[in-house]
């Protein structure tokens, strides 16, 4: 998945993913993934395929979800239980693995209609580490 690619930083051990967001990804195309009009789902919806493209985006660096060591959701609403329902689909995406998150209110996030951002820090192990002289 080359367009994550340009999102993610490698650092030595570090990757630093940024800007997961519920889009959809082919090659040559970005495209608003449809969701439900029912706004229940928005949420959980939104939250859900944002995991989908950050396991995309970890993979694609050789990476997965045990490697994260921490999360940032960011969910665009005052209302505590819209941050719960995005909060639920991130959680449960972990698993057993038990990362430590923030979960933040905002008023606005970037795209119209954009309501579920997840940050990500992984720690991998480089299997070729650079010399160094």
């Amino acid at each position: 998945m080359r367009v994550l690619a340009r999102v993610l930083l490698g650092l030595g051990a570090f990757l630093l993913v940024a800007g997961i967001l519920a889009l959809t990804y082919a090659p040559g195309m970005v495209k608003k993934t449809p969701l439900d009009v029912d706004t229940t789902t928005y949420y959980a919806g939104q939250a859900a395929k944002a995991i989908d493209n950050l396991q995309i985006a970890l993979a694609d660096s050789g990476a997965s979800m045990t490697d994260v060591i921490m999360t940032r959701v960011l969910v665009a609403s005052s209302r505590q239980e819209d941050l719960v329902t995005a909060w639920q689909v991130v959680r449960e995406a972990f698993g057993e693995h038990d990362v430590p998150s923030t979960l933040i209110g905002v008023a606005v996030l970037g795209y119209s209609d954009q309501l579920v951002e997840v940050e990500a820090i992984a720690a991998v192990v480089d299997p070729d580490p650079p010399k160094t002289s």
